[in-house]
């Protein structure tokens, strides 16, 4: 079986996604690489809906295409990192899929997905499922670091028993923080459906209790919205943390882009979860350390 068929690839309206990205990708180099995945993680929100509501999602990129480029939709990692994936494949890059593990590696389960790009020599970290995370690769090299768009990134090798991983961690108030920890062990189809089916369907995962909908906008913020709280941050000005105000789930629902006919779904289960309000906090902390 050759790896793109394993993958279907060849299944991919490329054009279409191009179209939504606005990218021009004629020539498969590193500043293209750059530009696509940059407009990926722009084009598409970082969502939970599909698990809250109960519903998967499926994985196979026949239905993140259509959930993506058909219907609008946006997802979590493992549907941005199909999607992706198969679209480098298919503009010529030599690319890897590959699972991590979220926070702690030592406690965290194999439930995010990133892809792996050799380009010219070099390995490239693109995660386009991350909420908050990178908006452009990062190499994977010991002690590598970028800055873009006020923020900075590092990538630490690490090893243990004898097994490579790769740590990515943000600057943030000052220290260090990490986000996952990418082994490169080889990932199969089925490898993705476990790990989707870990974080849309364990009792442990925390998108089954939780709302989180994450997005770049048009004003050059970033907005992440839970079912307590909307987090917003602007390069160079301090993030702001608040409660969610009665009343106000379907314009943030709106503004993130999510399809109206999800918000009366989106209500509802909002209305069932029970967790404990937080309070309104500031800093300078973006993420949102989740699984997916």
């Amino acid at each position: 079986m050759t790896y793109e068929y394993r993958w279907s690839t060849a299944g991919l309206d490329l054009q279409a996604y191009l179209d939504r990205l606005g990218v021009d990708a004629s020539t498969p180099d590193r500043a293209t690489l750059d530009r696509l995945h940059e407009a990926h993680v722009r084009a598409f929100s970082f969502d939970n809906i599909d698990v809250l509501l109960g519903e998967g999602p499926r994985v196979d990129l026949a239905s993140v295409g259509h959930k993506f480029l058909d219907q609008g939709r946006g997802g979590y990692c493992f549907e941005h990192g199909t999607l992706l994936a198969a679209a480098l494949e298919r503009l010529g890059y030599d690319v890897r899929r590959r699972l991590g593990r979220v926070g702690d590696p030592d406690e965290a389960p194999r439930a995010h997905m990133v892809v792996e790009v050799l380009l010219d020599g070099r390995r490239l970290l693109a995660d386009p499922g991350y909420g908050s995370g990178l908006l452009r690769t990062i190499e994977l090299r010991d002690g590598a670091q970028d800055t873009y768009a006020g923020t900075t990134h590092r990538v630490q090798r690490v090893v243990e028993e004898g097994t490579v991983s790769w740590e990515l961690q943000r600057w943030t108030r000052g220290t260090w923080e990490r986000q996952h920890t990418t082994d490169e062990l080889p990932v199969r189809p089925s490898d993705v459906d476990m790990g989707n089916h870990y974080v849309s369907a364990h009792p442990d995962s925390s998108f089954r209790s939780m709302l989180i909908v994450a997005r770049h906008l048009e004003d050059g913020s970033h907005a992440t919205l839970t079912h307590e709280t909307v987090t917003v941050r602007r390069p160079g000005s301090e993030t702001v943390k608040r409660d969610l105000e009665e009343g106000e789930l379907g314009a943030w629902l709106d503004r993130l882009g999510v399809p109206r006919d999800r918000h009366e779904r989106l209500h509802g289960a909002v209305t069932a979860l029970s967790s404990p309000r937080k309070a309104p906090e500031t800093g300078q902390d973006t993420g949102e350390a989740v699984p997916g």
